[in-house]
């Protein structure tokens, strides 16, 4: 499984940005993919999911209008647009997938998932991240 990368850079507040991420090694469909992101000396938090079976996607609040996350199976790949940057959104932003589990075990309140256990809960595979800084 390999998962990489690319897009991040540096935006002024109000700017946007778009990241991708190229999968590799695995069946593209009927899996969750998902962003995370990490600022040093805070947990990792998640941003954004998609089940690629159905497209369902998956935001935290922090994001929620602002990001989209969506998956080209053609290409395997998941991207993250991002609006309306803030200084909130700096982070080293990282591509993470799930080949068993569903989006909706891993995140949905229903399910008992929540972006705060999702990575307990899976995400066992991720890409090398790329920093995002919004000044």
């Amino acid at each position: 499984v390999q998962l990489v990368e690319s897009g991040g850079g540096s935006v002024q507040a109000g700017g946007s940005l778009r990241l991708s991420c190229a999968a590799s090694g695995f069946t593209f469909s009927r899996k969750c993919l998902g962003w995370f992101r990490q600022v040093p000396g805070k947990e990792r938090e998640g941003v954004a999911a998609i089940y690629t079976e159905f497209l369902n996607t998956f935001y935290a609040d922090s994001v929620k209008g602002r990001f989209t996350i969506s998956a080209d199976s053609a290409k395997n790949t998941v991207t993250l647009q991002m609006n309306s940057l803030n200084p909130g959104d700096t982070a080293m932003y990282y591509c993470a997938a799930d080949l068993a589990k569903t989006c909706h075990y891993l995140i949905e309140r229903t399910y008992g998932g929540s972006w705060s256990s999702a990575t307990k809960r899976g995400f066992p595979h991720w890409g090398q991240g790329t920093q995002v800084t919004v000044s």
